[in-house]
């Protein structure tokens, strides 16, 4: 069902939907999907660069995307307080699960939970952010709700369903097993999908006749499509098609969590969290990514210390493995919180 509020033809403001600005916005839908596309393309002109590309995304993004949650837990004594048993507890728990999975199972059952999870975790991002979007819509504008989420879901899941359907032997690198899909069910879920696009699409097109149509929400939409129509339909390698989907979620990531820190503190500095508020100013997005890029620096590189001290490939796997599915938990559980000091912000990249 569409939601309309009666408006004239090109009565929409084309400054408003933007997220934060239009400048902010075009690099995380556009610069995002562009560095996203590009990372996958240079993987898969040349096969022999793919270790090279997973390098840089882990180190400049990958790391920094997991450290950035913590901006959220640890910045502060009030938020370390609230969120301990996450920060203290929680992540021995996950730990302790992982090894025990890889110990009694092997390898491939962490890479298969992480195959499947993280596209759940990608495409709940990615919706959270679309609802973002459409709140902050005109409104005025012309959005199908209804098609809008039948179709950024569908996209995804034929995606994830093909790569099931593909019954790849090695997944970055290693051993997966994925779950066995007639071709019956890869055929509808593809049909589904397109279906849904198109529908989709012929909605967004008629707003656009009318004057009212929802640009910016329009635009994420299209980003969402491709990349998860590259990263899952279109590259046939499944570890090349993730580092299109990884990268674009990374940045996105990054760049959502220095936004919602940014207009929580709305340029004051709070005397309760000094430290956090000061490093998320409008003009300390440098100092914030850089401490976030050291912090996450000496994180990982101390894990792989220590693994190599053992058995390096599989303790250093274990351990991105269960500080992976530690993030996701959290972050399933950090955005639904409605917290007051976060203004007017709409929780939940990842959950909502």
């Amino acid at each position: 069902m569409s939601t309309v509020i009666p408006a004239t033809a090109g009565s929409l403001n084309p400054s408003v939907g933007w997220i934060r600005s239009r400048s902010f916005d075009f690099h995380f839908i556009v610069t995002a999907g562009v560095v996203a596309l590009a990372s996958g393309m240079v993987a898969l002109a040349n096969p022999h660069l793919i270790n090279l590309v997973l390098l840089i995304d882990l180190w400049l993004l990958g790391f920094h995307h997991v450290v950035s949650t913590f901006t959220r837990l640890v910045f502060d004594k009030q938020s370390f307080r609230e969120n301990r048993f996450l920060v203290v507890h929680l992540p021995v728990i996950v730990a302790a699960g992982t090894a025990a999975i890889a110990w009694s199972l092997g390898l491939w059952s962490l890479v298969t939970i992480y195959l499947y999870w993280q596209w759940f975790h990608y495409t709940r991002q990615s919706f959270g952010v679309e609802r973002n979007y459409r709140r902050k819509a005109d409104p005025h504008s012309l959005v199908n709700d209804s098609l809008s989420k039948w179709a950024l879901y569908l996209v995804p899941l034929a995606g994830i369903l093909y790569r099931s359907w593909q019954q790849p032997a090695m997944y970055l690198g290693l051993p997966v097993w994925t779950l066995p899909i007639p071709n019956v069910v890869m055929v509808v879920a593809a049909a589904a999908a397109a279906g849904a696009f198109l529908l989709w699409f012929a909605s967004e097109m008629r707003a656009l006749a009318s004057g009212r149509l929802a640009v910016p929400h329009f635009l994420y939409m299209l980003s969402h499509f491709t990349i998860f129509g590259v990263g899952y339909l279109l590259i046939e390698d499944v570890t090349t098609g993730w580092i299109v989907l990884n990268v674009w979620h990374n940045i996105q990531y990054i760049m959502f969590v220095w936004w919602f820190n940014n207009n929580r503190f709305k340029d004051t500095i709070d005397p309760e969290r000094p430290f956090l508020s000061r490093l998320c100013q409008s003009n300390q997005v440098v100092v914030y990514l850089g401490v976030c890029f050291i912090l996450s620096s000496v994180i990982y590189a101390g894990m792989q210390i220590g693994g190599s001290l053992a058995d390096p490939i599989p303790v250093t796997i274990v351990s991105m493995m269960a500080i992976n599915f530690h993030h996701y938990v959290v972050d399933g559980m950090i955005w639904k919180r409605k917290r007051a000091a976060a203004g007017s912000i709409t929780p939940a990249p990842a959950t909502a």
